[in-house]
Protein backbone atom coordinates (compact mmCIF):
# COMPACT_ATOMS: atom_id res chain seq x y z
CA UNK A 1 0.00 0.00 0.00
CA UNK A 2 1.31 3.23 -0.66
CA UNK A 3 2.09 5.71 1.98
CA UNK A 4 -0.42 8.82 2.44
CA UNK A 5 2.08 11.99 1.25
CA UNK A 6 0.76 15.18 3.01
CA UNK A 7 2.38 17.57 1.37
CA UNK A 8 2.60 21.38 2.63
CA UNK A 9 3.39 23.98 -0.02
CA UNK A 10 5.14 27.12 1.60
CA UNK A 11 6.70 30.27 0.43
CA UNK A 12 8.75 32.97 1.86
CA UNK A 13 7.16 35.94 1.51
CA UNK A 14 9.40 38.97 1.17
CA UNK A 15 11.60 40.97 -0.90
CA UNK A 16 15.58 40.53 -1.81
CA UNK A 17 17.70 39.41 1.37
CA UNK A 18 19.81 43.09 0.27
CA UNK A 19 16.23 44.71 1.12
CA UNK A 20 16.02 45.78 -2.95
CA UNK A 21 13.23 44.67 -5.34
CA UNK A 22 9.81 46.47 -6.18
CA UNK A 23 6.98 45.07 -3.35
CA UNK A 24 4.18 44.98 -5.83
CA UNK A 25 5.83 42.98 -8.76
CA UNK A 26 7.72 40.64 -6.64
CA UNK A 27 5.27 40.25 -3.23
CA UNK A 28 1.97 41.38 -3.81
CA UNK A 29 1.16 40.44 -7.61
CA UNK A 30 2.63 37.07 -6.61
CA UNK A 31 0.77 36.22 -3.82
CA UNK A 32 -2.58 36.82 -5.75
CA UNK A 33 -1.69 34.69 -8.45
CA UNK A 34 -0.93 32.43 -6.55
CA UNK A 35 -3.53 32.72 -3.80
CA UNK A 36 -5.89 32.24 -7.11
CA UNK A 37 -4.09 29.12 -8.16
CA UNK A 38 -4.66 27.51 -4.76
CA UNK A 39 -8.46 28.45 -4.68
CA UNK A 40 -8.52 26.78 -7.94
CA UNK A 41 -6.98 23.53 -7.23
CA UNK A 42 -8.61 23.34 -3.68
CA UNK A 43 -4.93 23.74 -1.82
CA UNK A 44 -4.55 25.41 1.20
CA UNK A 45 -0.86 26.59 1.54
CA UNK A 46 1.48 28.72 3.74
CA UNK A 47 3.20 31.89 3.16
CA UNK A 48 6.15 32.54 5.56
CA UNK A 49 5.95 36.08 6.21
CA UNK A 50 8.99 37.71 6.66
CA UNK A 51 8.71 40.03 9.49
CA UNK A 52 11.73 42.44 9.60
CA UNK A 53 10.91 44.01 6.80
CA UNK A 54 7.26 44.78 7.28
CA UNK A 55 9.21 45.80 11.27
CA UNK A 56 11.34 48.33 9.65
CA UNK A 57 8.34 49.47 7.37
CA UNK A 58 6.31 50.42 10.04
CA UNK A 59 9.19 52.21 12.28
CA UNK A 60 10.13 54.47 9.08
CA UNK A 61 6.46 55.24 7.86
CA UNK A 62 6.44 58.40 9.89
CA UNK A 63 9.00 59.80 8.34
CA UNK A 64 8.52 58.51 5.11
CA UNK A 65 4.59 58.53 4.27
CA UNK A 66 5.38 56.22 1.50
CA UNK A 67 6.24 53.18 3.53
CA UNK A 68 3.07 53.16 5.23
CA UNK A 69 0.86 52.90 2.34
CA UNK A 70 3.39 50.18 1.30
CA UNK A 71 3.04 48.20 4.97
CA UNK A 72 -0.92 48.77 4.71
CA UNK A 73 -0.93 47.29 1.87
CA UNK A 74 1.30 44.17 3.52
CA UNK A 75 -1.12 44.20 5.64
CA UNK A 76 -4.26 43.63 4.07
CA UNK A 77 -2.25 41.15 0.85
CA UNK A 78 -1.88 38.82 3.96
CA UNK A 79 -5.05 39.81 5.60
CA UNK A 80 -6.76 38.88 2.35
CA UNK A 81 -4.69 35.52 1.87
CA UNK A 82 -5.53 34.29 5.18
CA UNK A 83 -9.53 34.79 4.69
CA UNK A 84 -9.25 32.59 1.43
CA UNK A 85 -7.91 29.52 3.84
CA UNK A 86 -4.40 30.14 3.43
CA UNK A 87 -1.95 30.34 6.13
CA UNK A 88 0.54 32.63 7.22
CA UNK A 89 3.55 32.11 9.62
CA UNK A 90 7.19 33.06 10.66
CA UNK A 91 10.15 34.00 8.34
CA UNK A 92 13.07 36.45 9.67
CA UNK A 93 15.25 37.65 8.06
CA UNK A 94 17.53 39.37 10.54
CA UNK A 95 19.62 41.68 7.78
CA UNK A 96 17.45 43.85 8.34
CA UNK A 97 17.36 44.22 12.32
CA UNK A 98 19.80 47.53 11.68
CA UNK A 99 17.92 49.06 8.29
CA UNK A 100 18.26 52.59 7.20
CA UNK A 101 15.81 54.47 4.63
CA UNK A 102 17.88 56.58 2.38
CA UNK A 103 17.03 58.31 -0.88
CA UNK A 104 14.33 55.86 -1.29
CA UNK A 105 16.70 52.63 -0.60
CA UNK A 106 17.13 50.49 1.92
CA UNK A 107 20.57 49.71 3.45
CA UNK A 108 20.75 46.49 5.50
CA UNK A 109 23.67 46.35 7.90
CA UNK A 110 22.50 42.93 10.46
CA UNK A 111 24.00 40.29 10.26
CA UNK A 112 22.54 37.66 7.53
CA UNK A 113 22.04 34.84 10.60
CA UNK A 114 20.07 35.18 13.61
CA UNK A 115 22.49 32.48 14.73
CA UNK A 116 25.05 35.01 15.14
CA UNK A 117 23.30 37.52 17.16
CA UNK A 118 23.00 37.42 21.00
CA UNK A 119 19.60 36.02 23.23
CA UNK A 120 18.25 38.85 23.76
CA UNK A 121 18.52 40.03 20.37
CA UNK A 122 17.20 37.26 18.53
CA UNK A 123 14.17 36.64 21.23
CA UNK A 124 13.11 40.84 20.12
CA UNK A 125 13.10 39.85 16.66
CA UNK A 126 11.12 36.76 16.95
CA UNK A 127 8.73 37.99 19.71
CA UNK A 128 7.74 41.38 17.28
CA UNK A 129 7.21 39.21 14.44
CA UNK A 130 5.40 36.51 16.27
CA UNK A 131 3.10 39.27 18.26
CA UNK A 132 2.58 41.27 15.25
CA UNK A 133 1.29 38.04 12.72
CA UNK A 134 -0.99 37.13 15.61
CA UNK A 135 -2.30 40.66 16.27
CA UNK A 136 -3.13 41.19 12.45
CA UNK A 137 -4.79 37.74 12.01
CA UNK A 138 -6.46 36.85 15.43
CA UNK A 139 -9.45 39.65 14.78
CA UNK A 140 -10.47 37.12 11.43
CA UNK A 141 -9.82 33.90 13.11
CA UNK A 142 -9.59 34.15 17.31
CA UNK A 143 -8.20 30.81 17.34
CA UNK A 144 -4.84 31.86 15.08
CA UNK A 145 -1.25 30.67 16.40
CA UNK A 146 2.03 31.12 14.60
CA UNK A 147 3.14 27.97 15.42
CA UNK A 148 5.68 27.31 12.60
CA UNK A 149 8.97 29.25 12.07
CA UNK A 150 11.32 29.78 8.95
CA UNK A 151 14.81 30.94 9.83
CA UNK A 152 16.01 34.00 6.82
CA UNK A 153 18.35 32.19 4.70
CA UNK A 154 17.72 29.19 6.10
CA UNK A 155 20.28 29.69 8.94
CA UNK A 156 19.07 27.60 11.94
CA UNK A 157 21.97 25.66 13.35
CA UNK A 158 24.32 24.99 14.99
CA UNK A 159 23.07 27.36 17.80
CA UNK A 160 23.12 26.59 22.07
CA UNK A 161 20.07 29.09 21.86
CA UNK A 162 17.69 29.22 18.93
CA UNK A 163 15.49 26.97 19.12
CA UNK A 164 15.05 27.09 22.81
CA UNK A 165 13.85 30.56 22.22
CA UNK A 166 11.27 29.45 19.57
CA UNK A 167 10.05 26.63 22.17
CA UNK A 168 9.61 29.18 24.58
CA UNK A 169 7.79 31.79 22.30
CA UNK A 170 5.40 28.66 21.60
CA UNK A 171 6.88 27.50 18.23
CA UNK A 172 6.36 23.79 17.53
CA UNK A 173 7.64 23.29 14.42
CA UNK A 174 10.72 24.52 12.55
CA UNK A 175 11.15 23.87 8.52
CA UNK A 176 14.42 25.68 8.02
CA UNK A 177 16.59 22.35 7.43
CA UNK A 178 17.61 21.40 3.64
CA UNK A 179 19.51 17.99 3.80
CA UNK A 180 22.75 18.48 1.86
CA UNK A 181 22.76 22.06 1.26
CA UNK A 182 26.20 24.09 2.11
CA UNK A 183 26.21 27.36 1.39
CA UNK A 184 29.53 30.12 1.82
CA UNK A 185 29.10 33.67 0.68
CA UNK A 186 29.73 36.67 1.71
CA UNK A 187 26.78 36.83 4.10
CA UNK A 188 26.23 33.49 4.84
CA UNK A 189 27.85 30.28 5.65
CA UNK A 190 25.62 27.21 6.46
CA UNK A 191 26.41 23.43 6.17
CA UNK A 192 23.74 20.93 5.80
CA UNK A 193 25.98 18.43 4.07
CA UNK A 194 25.81 15.51 7.17
CA UNK A 195 22.41 16.13 8.85
CA UNK A 196 21.11 12.58 10.37
CA UNK A 197 17.91 13.55 9.12
CA UNK A 198 16.75 15.21 5.88
CA UNK A 199 13.34 13.73 4.79
CA UNK A 200 10.80 12.61 7.58
CA UNK A 201 9.91 14.84 11.17
CA UNK A 202 12.74 14.59 13.84
CA UNK A 203 13.02 15.94 17.00
CA UNK A 204 16.42 18.06 17.52
CA UNK A 205 19.14 18.59 19.51
CA UNK A 206 18.50 21.80 20.75
CA UNK A 207 22.04 23.03 20.52
CA UNK A 208 22.09 21.52 16.81
CA UNK A 209 18.89 21.17 14.23
CA UNK A 210 21.06 18.98 12.10
CA UNK A 211 21.27 16.26 15.04
CA UNK A 212 18.30 13.93 16.21
CA UNK A 213 17.24 14.48 19.82
CA UNK A 214 17.55 10.81 21.95
CA UNK A 215 14.32 12.38 23.67
CA UNK A 216 11.19 14.18 22.79
CA UNK A 217 11.74 17.76 22.65
CA UNK A 218 8.68 21.07 22.62
CA UNK A 219 10.07 21.92 18.85
CA UNK A 220 10.18 19.23 16.00
CA UNK A 221 11.53 19.53 12.83
CA UNK A 222 10.50 18.69 8.83
CA UNK A 223 13.30 19.12 6.66
CA UNK A 224 12.55 21.02 3.15
CA UNK A 225 12.28 18.29 0.73
CA UNK A 226 15.30 17.90 -1.68
CA UNK A 227 16.21 15.27 -4.47
CA UNK A 228 19.01 15.24 -6.86
CA UNK A 229 18.01 16.09 -10.86
CA UNK A 230 18.89 13.73 -13.69
CA UNK A 231 21.79 14.80 -15.70
CA UNK A 232 19.57 14.85 -18.98
CA UNK A 233 17.43 17.70 -17.23
CA UNK A 234 20.66 19.66 -15.41
CA UNK A 235 22.23 19.92 -18.84
CA UNK A 236 19.04 21.20 -20.39
CA UNK A 237 18.68 24.14 -17.49
CA UNK A 238 22.33 24.59 -17.71
CA UNK A 239 21.50 25.65 -21.55
CA UNK A 240 18.82 27.51 -20.80
CA UNK A 241 19.51 29.80 -17.52
CA UNK A 242 23.05 30.55 -19.58
CA UNK A 243 20.92 31.59 -22.30
CA UNK A 244 18.47 33.93 -20.01
CA UNK A 245 21.86 35.27 -18.21
CA UNK A 246 23.36 36.10 -21.63
CA UNK A 247 20.30 37.77 -22.87
CA UNK A 248 19.74 40.11 -18.97
CA UNK A 249 23.59 40.92 -19.47
CA UNK A 250 23.56 42.11 -22.99
CA UNK A 251 19.72 43.83 -21.88
CA UNK A 252 21.74 45.33 -19.24
CA UNK A 253 24.74 46.67 -21.17
CA UNK A 254 22.34 48.24 -23.80
CA UNK A 255 20.45 50.18 -21.28
CA UNK A 256 23.75 51.17 -19.05
CA UNK A 257 25.77 52.31 -22.50
CA UNK A 258 27.51 49.56 -21.93
CA UNK A 259 28.34 49.38 -18.15
CA UNK A 260 27.30 45.64 -16.50
CA UNK A 261 27.11 46.37 -13.00
CA UNK A 262 26.47 42.91 -11.25
CA UNK A 263 23.03 41.68 -10.00
CA UNK A 264 22.06 40.76 -6.92
CA UNK A 265 22.77 37.16 -7.28
CA UNK A 266 26.33 37.88 -8.12
CA UNK A 267 26.43 40.93 -5.13
CA UNK A 268 25.23 38.66 -2.31
CA UNK A 269 25.26 34.94 -3.32
CA UNK A 270 28.28 34.14 -5.20
CA UNK A 271 30.18 31.20 -3.66
CA UNK A 272 33.50 32.23 -2.04
CA UNK A 273 34.81 29.22 -2.12
CA UNK A 274 35.77 28.88 -5.80
CA UNK A 275 39.35 30.00 -6.40
CA UNK A 276 39.11 30.22 -9.88
CA UNK A 277 36.27 30.43 -12.64
CA UNK A 278 37.54 27.12 -13.93
CA UNK A 279 36.66 25.67 -10.65
CA UNK A 280 33.46 27.70 -10.28
CA UNK A 281 32.62 26.43 -13.80
CA UNK A 282 33.05 23.04 -13.27
CA UNK A 283 31.35 22.88 -9.45
CA UNK A 284 28.20 25.21 -10.92
CA UNK A 285 28.11 23.35 -14.49
CA UNK A 286 30.61 20.12 -15.64
CA UNK A 287 29.87 18.54 -12.59
CA UNK A 288 26.23 18.65 -12.22
CA UNK A 289 25.98 17.26 -15.58
CA UNK A 290 28.01 14.47 -15.10
CA UNK A 291 26.32 13.54 -11.44
CA UNK A 292 23.33 14.76 -11.50
CA UNK A 293 22.46 18.49 -9.24
CA UNK A 294 21.31 18.53 -5.83
CA UNK A 295 18.52 20.28 -5.89
CA UNK A 296 15.77 22.27 -3.35
CA UNK A 297 12.63 21.74 -3.92
CA UNK A 298 11.58 25.12 -4.57
CA UNK A 299 8.90 26.07 -6.82
CA UNK A 300 10.00 29.09 -8.04
CA UNK A 301 13.80 27.18 -9.29
CA UNK A 302 12.22 24.16 -11.08
CA UNK A 303 10.53 23.76 -14.41
CA UNK A 304 7.82 20.67 -15.04
CA UNK A 305 10.00 18.08 -15.50
CA UNK A 306 12.24 18.70 -12.33
CA UNK A 307 8.93 18.88 -10.47
CA UNK A 308 8.10 15.47 -11.83
CA UNK A 309 11.09 13.91 -10.96
CA UNK A 310 10.45 15.72 -7.56
CA UNK A 311 7.33 13.64 -7.25
CA UNK A 312 8.58 10.37 -7.96
CA UNK A 313 11.48 11.12 -5.17
CA UNK A 314 8.98 11.78 -2.67
CA UNK A 315 7.05 8.82 -3.43
CA UNK A 316 10.13 6.90 -3.29
CA UNK A 317 11.57 7.91 0.27
CA UNK A 318 7.75 8.11 1.24
CA UNK A 319 7.60 4.06 0.56
CA UNK A 320 11.48 3.63 2.51
CA UNK A 321 9.98 4.56 5.34
CA UNK A 322 7.99 2.61 6.07
CA UNK A 323 5.14 4.56 7.52
CA UNK A 324 1.29 4.76 6.59
CA UNK A 325 2.03 8.65 6.17
CA UNK A 326 4.21 10.95 5.94
CA UNK A 327 4.64 15.18 5.86
CA UNK A 328 6.58 16.41 3.35
CA UNK A 329 7.66 20.20 3.32
CA UNK A 330 7.92 21.93 -0.08
CA UNK A 331 9.33 25.56 -0.54
CA UNK A 332 9.04 28.26 -3.15
CA UNK A 333 10.30 32.02 -3.65
CA UNK A 334 7.20 33.99 -5.03
CA UNK A 335 9.93 37.08 -5.83
CA UNK A 336 11.78 35.05 -8.56
CA UNK A 337 9.00 33.25 -10.41
CA UNK A 338 8.68 33.94 -13.85
CA UNK A 339 6.07 31.31 -15.31
CA UNK A 340 3.30 30.07 -13.41
CA UNK A 341 2.51 26.96 -15.40
CA UNK A 342 5.08 25.01 -14.66
CA UNK A 343 3.46 25.26 -10.79
CA UNK A 344 -0.03 25.00 -12.14
CA UNK A 345 0.72 22.07 -13.58
CA UNK A 346 2.41 20.37 -11.13
CA UNK A 347 -1.06 21.47 -8.94
CA UNK A 348 -3.55 20.03 -11.39
CA UNK A 349 -1.66 16.89 -11.17
CA UNK A 350 -1.21 16.59 -7.63
CA UNK A 351 -4.54 17.35 -6.57
CA UNK A 352 -5.70 14.76 -8.60
CA UNK A 353 -3.55 11.74 -7.09
CA UNK A 354 -5.22 9.61 -4.67
CA UNK A 355 -1.65 9.30 -2.16
CA UNK A 356 -1.66 13.18 -1.96
CA UNK A 357 -3.13 15.69 0.51
CA UNK A 358 -2.45 19.20 0.62
CA UNK A 359 -1.34 20.64 4.71
CA UNK A 360 -0.32 24.38 5.75
CA UNK A 361 2.04 24.09 8.19
CA UNK A 362 -0.15 25.09 11.19
CA UNK A 363 -2.13 22.05 10.26
CA UNK A 364 0.75 19.89 9.91
CA UNK A 365 2.26 21.22 13.70
CA UNK A 366 -1.15 20.17 15.39
CA UNK A 367 -0.76 16.55 13.36
CA UNK A 368 2.62 16.31 14.57
CA UNK A 369 1.38 17.54 18.28
CA UNK A 370 -1.70 15.27 18.39
CA UNK A 371 0.80 12.06 17.04
CA UNK A 372 -0.28 11.69 13.59
CA UNK A 373 3.01 11.01 12.51
CA UNK A 374 6.11 9.21 12.99
CA UNK A 375 8.67 11.34 14.62
CA UNK A 376 12.43 10.16 14.54
CA UNK A 377 14.49 9.81 17.53
CA UNK A 378 17.74 8.89 18.15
Amino acid sequence: MKPAIYLALTDDWELRGDGSGEIERIQFEPMRELVRLYKKYDVRATFNAEMMQQLAFRKNQERHPELKTLADSWDEHVRDAFRLGQDIQLHIHSQWSRARYENGRWQLAGDWSILNYEPEEATRMLAEGKEYLENLLRPIDPSYECVAFRAGSLAIAPSPHVLRLLTKLGIVLDTSIVGGLSVETRNLQIDYTDCEESFAPFYPRLDDARKISDKPEKIICVPIHHFYGSRAQVFKQILRLGWRKTARHLKRARRNHGATPADYAQQEWADVRHASKFALVYEKALKPCLKGKHLTSDFSRLNHAFMREMLRDIRRQAAATGFEKVPVVLTNHSKYIEDYAPIELFLSEASAADDIKFVTLRELAGKLQAGEFQIRMA
